[in-house]
């Protein structure tokens, strides 16, 4: 991985799109249209961002199925963000294996939360609840830790469990502060 690439997937880890942008937006390259993708996403520009991650995808090479199922998690989310629950959802699971397999578990689990949160806004509360126990939050970064609580806090509140709810959401809140990334703190 160049420099550029790796300074621009810093910048969008740390919640910066528009400096990822300064770094990757005039290349073509496979790597640099998944983090322009991704940071379109980050900026609300949801079409823009689906067509780069496909295109990421599409350019990646035979022997890069890491970084196209990334590109598959990333346009998964970007499809539940808008709330089209018409992706299809075996694409995410075989993304989450292909990471699986390949050690990658941070990406992995956030297929499984995406998966989780999906379940959850089709009514399948129950089965989201299943996949969630599965989980270990000591083992994810405070981003992630922020995930797995805003999902626990989803399915208390489906629940009508407004004390687990309130104590998920008061985690969340904690993790997204520890995390450092102002959206994710807006979005608690």
């Amino acid at each position: 991985m160049d420099s550029l690439i790796t300074a621009a997937a810093r910048a969008l880890a740390s919640g910066d799109p528009l400096g990822a942008l300064k770094r990757v937006a005039l290349r073509d390259d496979a790597p640099a249209l998944a983090l322009r993708g991704i940071a379109m996403a980050q900026l609300g520009d949801l079409p823009r961002a689906k067509l780069l991650l496909r295109r990421a995808a599409r350019a990646f090479g035979p022997h890069e199925a890491i970084a196209r199922a990334r590109c598959v998690v990333a346009e998964a989310e970007i499809a539940l963000v808008s709330r089209d629950l018409g992706w299809p959802a075996k694409s995410l699971d075989s993304a989450r294996a292909t990471l699986d397999a390949h050690g990658d578990r941070a990406n992995a689990a956030h297929a499984r939360y995406l998966a989780i949160r999906r379940l959850l806004l089709i009514g399948r509360v129950d089965e989201a609840e299943r996949m969630l126990e599965t989980l270990d939050p000591a083992l994810l970064s405070p981003a992630a830790r922020t995930t797995h609580e805003l999902v626990v806090a989803g399915i208390a509140m489906r629940r009508i469990r407004t004390t687990p709810a309130r104590a998920a959401l008061q985690r969340a809140a904690r993790a997204a502060r520890e995390a450092g990334i102002p959206a994710l703190t807006a979005e608690v």
